[in-house]
């Protein structure tokens, strides 16, 4: 099992001190919080895609290359890479240089975002945000495991004999996260790949995310990728802890009452009681979260909102400390005394390479000469497959 935590770059004022922090100030924070998810020895730092105040990440690859050149084993991923509004063309090569400068340590989650302006700011039009989440993921697909791609759909224009570069570390293209909060389609595309399937898990019951898991486990064995309990599963969570349960809802509470996202609404109490956020002691944080395979089965990764609704950075390095001294590692004693055999661990680059290899050295693509303009001479690569060969008609 992996743990870590996630952002969605949200930049909010602090109800407690009523200051609300530059960009430039949660830029530096977010740096901060990364690196010390490492020291207190957590597996995964994600950060999701946004293009609107009041968030700062709109440029995800730049911000986590940054992090794992000042980390040495931290997992960096995305909590959205937006498969709808993005170029899938721009998907294949950022990511893919990631994953080269990070030496495999990266993998991607792809969504759709909950930020309906951002499809006409990209050109795109909402009321296909779910066919142009199927198609351009496809498309993605193929520019990662083929040297040459010829293509045609509906919302950008036709590829022919395109190479996208570089080509994925180890010629293994980045484990991909399928992330929704409420569409079985989503889910039905992360099986059919056999790729990654990650429930959000934070404002809704808890019943809804098992209805959307059990489909996709069903759907990942009828394409036969394994069996149900061998598909890849993550869940988010909320937490906020402290040494003691009431200290702990003393400092959430003006936070929880003033975020944009659930303030002016149920009690906190209430939404404990509804959702998966937990505010407690450690203790609590490992009982309730726990519980999460009871109706979610095993699962591979496991990663944490803590640093929202305007908590200072101080408070979020603490959350922190908690987190790896008193709760993450008895959560990986326990969940994995209580792992079926059949479970899998959590893909890696390491394992994906492995799986594809076994004791083989990997391919290392090597470019042929003259081939510049990306759409003349025969083959991109010295040891491009006959099968992805260029082809062009003749004029």
């Amino acid at each position: 099992m992996q743990y870590g935590i996630f952002s969605v770059s949200d930049i909010t004022r602090d109800p407690v001190s009523g200051v609300t922090p530059s960009e430039a100030e949660r830029i530096d924070a977010i740096v901060k919080i990364a690196t010390h998810a490492e020291e207190v020895g957590l597996d995964v730092f994600a950060v999701g895609e946004h293009h609107n105040p009041p968030f700062f990440s709109s440029s995800p690859t730049t911000l986590l290359s940054h992090i794992a050149a000042l980390t040495k084993t931290l997992t960096v991923t995305t909590s959205t890479t937006l498969i709808t509004t993005n170029d899938p063309v721009r998907i294949a090569e950022e990511y893919a240089m990631l994953q080269h400068l990070s030496k495999g340590r990266m993998d991607l989650m792809i969504g759709r975002g909950n930020t309906g302006p951002v499809y006409p700011w990209f050109g795109q039009d909402i009321r296909q945000s779910l066919p142009l989440a199927l198609e351009n993921y496809n498309l993605l697909h193929r520019l990662w495991h083929e040297d040459v791609v010829d293509w045609e759909g509906r919302f950008r224009t036709p590829l022919q004999g395109f190479t996208s570069t570089p080509r994925p570390l180890d010629d293994v293209p980045p484990f991909v996260w399928h992330g929704s909060i409420r569409t079985p389609e989503i889910a039905e595309q992360a099986a059919f790949y056999g790729n990654g399937f990650f429930a959000n898990n934070i404002f809704w019951p808890k019943e809804h995310y098992a209805r959307l898991i059990a489909f996709y486990r069903e759907r990942f064995e009828h394409y036969g990728h394994g069996t149900a309990k061998q598909a890849i599963v993550g869940l988010g969570g909320q937490a906020f802890v402290a040494k003691n349960s009431q200290d702990a809802k003393d400092q959430f509470r003006p936070y929880f009452n003033e975020a944009p996202v659930y303030g002016n609404g149920p009690t906190m109490e209430e939404f404990e009681e509804a959702t998966p956020l937990t505010v407690g002691s450690p203790q609590e944080i490992i009982d309730k979260t726990l519980t999460f395979r009871e109706w979610a089965g095993d699962y591979q990764r496991q990663l944490f909102l803590v640093d929202h609704a305007g908590l200072p950075l101080k408070t979020v390095l603490e959350q922190l400390d908690l987190l790896g001294e008193h709760v993450i590692p008895v959560l990986r004693k326990e969940t994995e005394a209580r792992k079926d055999p059949e479970t899998p661990e959590a893909p890696t680059h390491a394992s994906l390479v492995k799986a594809k290899y076994g004791d083989e050295a990997p391919r290392q693509p090597r470019p042929n000469a003259n081939r510049g303009d990306n759409v003349t001479g025969a083959s991109p690569y010295q040891d491009t497959e006959e099968q992805f060969q260029a082809s062009y008609p003749s004029l």
